[in-house]
């Protein structure tokens, strides 16, 4: 608190005085902050710091070229584990009630069940159950009817419907994002299964149905060229996006329950842009084992024999390789 009362008269008073003195001054602390970071190569750190760095993240666009006792990356992990402690805190403060767990033996009787009786749905299983004197409620049967082993030969046929209508096939999802204030937003975002391109990308805080809908239409505002969409049952969907999507002469696919490698390629774009985008920057030529080491832009291959050139980018933490002309 001293401290933060200390920072706050300092900048009080550096209103007051010349341009060129401030930046003399600055010359002076930068020299000795130096000559101090030599001495003590990694100082202790208080709270307040971190706070500090994580605002000014936030609202300064400059702050990596003024950060010289920690890196750019140690910032970005001391927001993360604030998020991570936030809703931790909110999670741990309100009162869990947990439903009374049932038996081993009414789950391997429920699988039992869905195994020999693939068409039975959950009130004819709980029907069952309650003849044989089990007190289940039909929500609980139905739930771990979902998690009941299933035929390895329909996850075969959709791996063969994947790869026989690459060309033809679009994917949508939603990935979250954290916010320096501890909020979330939602990520929406369209790609193409041929060359993973993606075809639209926009971000809500309250994502519905109405706005999925406006989405769409602004990805495919012509005929498209898909012909298949994929996406998963999330309840955000409601009934209108799938009659959105047959209304643009496209046939919605969804996904199973709990099966999230159904969209592997969308839930690899959302892997690879927490990893490239969130922290630095995704790059549109980078090349991706899916599309056999090539870029979704379609970079050329260089067949000339030259002296090879590097451009750093983001400060050398990515690199580009080409053969000079």
């Amino acid at each position: 608190m001293i401290d933060a009362i200390g920072l706050l008269i300092g900048v009080i008073l550096r209103l007051f005085r010349a341009r060129r003195t401030l930046l003399l001054e600055n010359l002076a602390l930068r020299q000795q902050l130096a000559a101090l970071k030599r001495r003590r190569p990694r100082p202790r750190l208080t709270i307040f710091d971190r706070v500090f760095w994580v605002l000014a993240r936030k609202f300064w666009s400059g702050w990596k070229q003024a950060l010289i006792v920690v890196s750019p990356d140690t910032v970005v992990r001391w927001h993360k584990s604030a998020f991570v402690l936030y809703w931790r805190a909110l999670s741990r403060a309100q009162r869990v009630i947990g439903r009374k767990r049932i038996s081993k033996e009414v789950r391997d009787l429920i699988f039992r069940m869905v195994t020999e009786n693939p068409t039975w749905g959950a009130p004819r299983i709980h029907g069952e159950l309650r003849m044989l004197g089990f007190d289940v409620c039909e929500r609980t049967v139905s739930r771990w009817m979902r998690r009941a082993p299933r035929n390895p030969e329909p996850a075969k046929q959709w791996l063969a419907f994947l790869r026989n209508h690459r060309e033809a096939i679009a994917a949508m999802d939603f990935f979250t994002v954290s916010t320096v204030t501890f909020r979330v937003l939602y990520c929406f975002f369209i790609i193409s299964h041929d060359r993973r391109h993606i075809l639209h990308l926009n971000v809500t805080r309250h994502p519905t149905s109405l706005w999925i809908v406006q989405q769409l239409r602004e990805a495919f505002p012509y005929q498209p060229t898909a012909k298949f969409l994929i996406f998963d049952r999330d309840a955000k969907y409601g009934v209108e996006v799938p009659a959105m999507i047959r209304s643009l002469a496209l046939r919605p696919i969804r996904t199973s329950f709990r099966s999230p490698w159904q969209n592997g390629i969308a839930e690899r774009w959302v892997q690879s842009c927490r990893r490239d985008l969130l922290d630095h920057v995704i790059e549109e030529d980078r090349t991706h084992l899916g599309l056999e080491k090539d870029t979704p832009t379609g970079r050329i291959r260089s067949l000339a024999s030259g002296h090879i050139t590097v451009r750093a980018r983001l400060g050398s933490l990515h690199h580009r390789y080409d053969r000079a002309a």
